[in-house]
Formats: C-alpha cells, structure tokens, sequence
C-alpha cells in the first residue's frame, strides 16, 4: 500500500556535521522512477561511507538515504520489462549518489537500471559481489583485454582486506592467478590467503618513494584500489607488456611519474568506472559473475547487519577498520 511505512536509514544535516538516523517513509516520499523494488540486501561501499558524511561531491541534498547497491523483487512497474514479482538488482547509476539510495526496504528507480537477477545469484550472494565485486571483475576484463594471463606471472592487489580488494584476491585466485595481497593490515594475513592470495605483503614492501623512473620489473600485472604513491610504484614496478588497473584515490589522486614504464616497457593503466557501465557491458559482467566467475569463496571476509547495525559498520569504514563486504538485511 502506498501509505504503509517502511523503514530507511537516513544522513541528515545537524549544525555543522551529520547523523545517521533510522527513519519511516512511505512510497509517496520516494523519488521518481519507473520500478518499485522491495529491497531485501544492499551493502556498505566507500561511496556510501562518504556519503554518510554528507560529501557534496557524492549526493546532491540533505536528507539522504545512502547505498549505492540493491537487490530484492519489484513491487511495482510502469516499465514492461519488468513485472511485480521479478527478481533483480541496482548497482551504480546515481543510485545512493543523487538519487535515494538501497538503505530502505523500499526503493524507486528508472527501468534503465535495473538488472534482471541472474539464474546463479540470490540477492544475498548479489549483494556480497555488489559494486565491489563489479569494479573488480572489471579490473580483471582490464588486465585480460590487456594480456595479462596466470602463467605470465604474479598479480598484485592492493588495500586486500577492502571491499574492491578482496573480490579482487577472490576473483584472480579463481581464476587461476597467482595473487599477491598488498596490505596495511597484515594480521589479516590468514584470511587473505583463505580468500585465495599466494602471497601476502605490507604495503612498505611495494610503494618506493625514491625518485627513480623505472623499478625493477616483478609483477605481470596490478588491480589498485588507493591511488597515491602506491600507484605510482606499480606502474614502475610492472613487468614489459604488463597492465595496472586504478579504481581508488584514498591514499592520493596524483600521479607523480615519468612517461618512461610506458615507452620502455610497453604498460598500460586502465582506469575503471563502474557507475555508467553502459548496460550491455553490464549485463554481461554480471552473467559471468553468476557463473564461471562465480568465486567459490564468495562467504568469506562477509559481514552482514542490520540497518541499526549499520552505523557501526559506517565508522569502521570511516576510520580504515573495515574488512572485506559488510552486507545490509533489509526485508527477512
């Protein structure tokens, strides 16, 4: 019914900082759009951690209801693609950005976002891939339009214990690569390496600040997921032929280098943006991602909570506490 309250977790404006506050709204608050989804999982992204602190450069207005993922059933359709009853998902778009976002038991978006729910997925399972596991597979398409293949050697993947890092471990292990995990947070050294890596290092043993143009070449390839330094230090650690794939800025959005590991060791950097996907491209990843990408591990380094829980979750993140997925129940 269209005045039944549902409940959402919202960012409102309070003096000079923000709150997260548990809030009811009915489908007449929603924003407009052409499916009704009855969201049963989202998931907590770095975007949505920002957004919780009302980053201008994110959303658009105060309120706000964060997360920028969704998977449930529709509810209702002007669109005739999709019926009440379908199962499906949202992923990027300007969903949680500027457009209310998956932390409501109820959302409303426009028909050219919604993803029908492939055969292999539950919503849960969708939600622990979400926009992480998409950003991730599309570093691996990256690396693998790129020639970058196992037996060419190890890959790294940097900030492994984060959302986009490890889907990325799980994934390259998957699929057969030798994985090096690069993190800060080496007591998570065993998890990493049930997660799938070959190896697990500190971030000090990669970034190299010295001033030099070229490091010697020891990996075939890299998925980055911070930015900064460490970038940097990839692209002139990479081996001849060899791809880095860039998705982060946490730790800095310069690129300090010379020109000289592209025109000597023929590398490639490829930037990945996952919220304007063009749908076909999309459509496709997530079939893979349902089926022979599917990663056996996909459980692990999840942690799943409520919307009450979730402000918890929120500040870890914040903070650079956070491991792995953190996946928010919305509708048993």
């Amino acid at each position: 019914m269209p005045n039944t309250p549902f409940e959402c977790l919202m960012v409102e404006q309070v003096e000079q900082t923000t709150r997260l506050e548990i809030t009811s709204l009915t489908l007449h608050d929603l924003p407009a759009g052409e499916v009704t989804i009855a969201v049963e999982y989202s998931s907590l992204n770095f975007k949505d951690a920002m957004a919780c602190q009302g980053h201008r450069g994110i959303i658009g207005s105060l309120p706000h209801v964060p997360g920028i993922d969704a998977a449930g059933v529709v509810l209702e359709s002007t669109s005739p693609d999709y019926q009440p009853g379908n199962r499906v998902l949202v992923t990027g778009y300007d969903l949680g950005q500027k457009h209310w976002g998956g932390w409501a038991q109820r959302i409303r978006v426009p028909a050219t976002w919604v993803v029908p729910l492939p055969s292999g997925l539950s919503t849960r399972e969708a939600m622990i891939i979400g926009t992480a596991g998409f950003t991730a597979a599309q570093s691996v398409l990256a690396l693998q339009r790129n020639g970058v293949l196992p037996e060419q050697g190890e890959v790294l993947v940097t900030g492994a214990t984060g959302g986009v890092g490890s889907m990325g471990v799980k994934l390259l292990a998957h699929l057969g690569y030798q994985v090096v995990a690069v993190t800060g947070k080496l007591d998570q050294r065993n998890a990493l390496r049930q997660a799938g890596a070959t190896r697990v290092v500190s971030r000090e043993e990669v970034s190299n600040d010295s001033t030099r143009p070229m490091l010697s070449a020891q990996w075939a390839g890299a998925i980055d997921t911070v930015g900064g330094q460490m970038l940097t230090s990839l692209l002139r650690g990479t081996q001849f032929g060899g791809c880095v794939t860039t998705c982060g800025l946490v730790a800095g959005a310069e690129l300090n280098m010379t020109v000289y590991p592209f025109i000597l060791r023929g590398i490639s950097l490829c930037g990945v943006a996952s919220a304007e996907c063009p749908y076909p491209q999309r459509l496709a990843i997530w079939k893979r991602l349902s089926t022979d990408w599917k990663p056996r591990t996909l459980p692990h380094m999840v942690t799943e909570v409520t919307l009450r829980e979730l402000p918890e979750q929120v500040d870890r993140m914040q903070t650079g506490h956070s491991l792995g997925r953190v996946v928010v129940r919305l509708n048993p």
